[in-house]
């Protein structure tokens, strides 16, 4: 059953993050879903949540307020965008991205009669968290927030999510530079390593939540592709290392 809340209070994508946490921790709740726009949330549950126990997950958030919405009986959400969406249509941005940077790497690694593969693996790290670290910087507040859902760093200590956007863009620019490769590769498998066990716990947990990977800016669930992406990177810097 899902039932539909109005919500004030939220101002931003970090504010969205923040509530969506909160309420997504209370007993029986499956999902929820929640429209910044139009100051709505769309909550599934395994058993009635009455919205007193709603109102009480919020209650150390006082400039969070959560009442029911004038139809509030037991209804089918309205169609959830993820769900809707192909896998296609869902990960459009992130393989449009990763395609570009390929490209440019292919490029910069040709030269006449060979192919230099340090070179392309070099471009193609330094325009991953290059482009990465431009699309968190557009939000770090609702970065920060929806990171600290689920990596291990951030939950404890959420200004790493801050620091992290600045890492990102350092580790682009030092591996489009070239400068220190093996001190800037290490590094990177360390930060990627540690990235990599919050996305897993989350996976395998089947915890649904939002991929803070391009930042706030486009809704991509949580999933395997993820994984991938953390992977490739850690694979390639331990290449790259192996190689130096």
């Amino acid at each position: 059953m899902t039932h539909t809340y109005n919500i004030t209070g939220m101002t931003c994508t970090g504010c969205l993050a923040k509530v969506q946490e909160i309420l997504s921790q209370v007993n029986n709740v499956e999902k929820v879903d929640i429209s910044l726009a139009e100051g709505t949330a769309d909550i599934t549950m395994k058993k009635h949540v009455v919205t007193a126990d709603l109102q009480q997950a919020l209650a150390a958030y006082p400039k969070y307020q959560l009442s029911e919405a004038e139809a509030h009986h037991h209804t089918m959400s309205m169609a959830d965008d993820t769900e809707n969406r192909s896998w296609l249509q869902t990960y459009k941005p992130i393989l449009l991205i990763f395609g570009y940077i390929l490209v440019a790497s292919i490029i910069a690694g040709s030269y006449a009669g060979g192919f230099n593969t340090i070179t392309a693996m070099r471009i193609f790290m330094s325009g991953f968290f290059l482009v990465f670290s431009f699309f968190k910087l557009l939000d770090i507040a609702g970065f920060a927030d929806s990171y600290a859902m689920y990596d291990v760093v951030a939950k404890r200590w959420r200004r790493w999510g801050y620091a992290y956007v600045f890492v990102e863009l350092g580790l682009g620019l030092a591996f489009a530079l070239n400068i220190a490769p093996v001190t800037v590769n290490a590094i990177m498998v360390a930060v990627m390593t540690i990235s990599l066990i919050g996305v897993l716990q989350s996976v395998f947990n089947k915890r649904k939540i939002r991929c803070a990977c391009l930042g706030a800016v486009f809704n991509l669930p949580m999933s395997t592709v993820t994984i991938i992406e953390d992977g490739l990177m850690i694979l390639m810097g331990v290449v790259m290392l192996g190689i130096m």
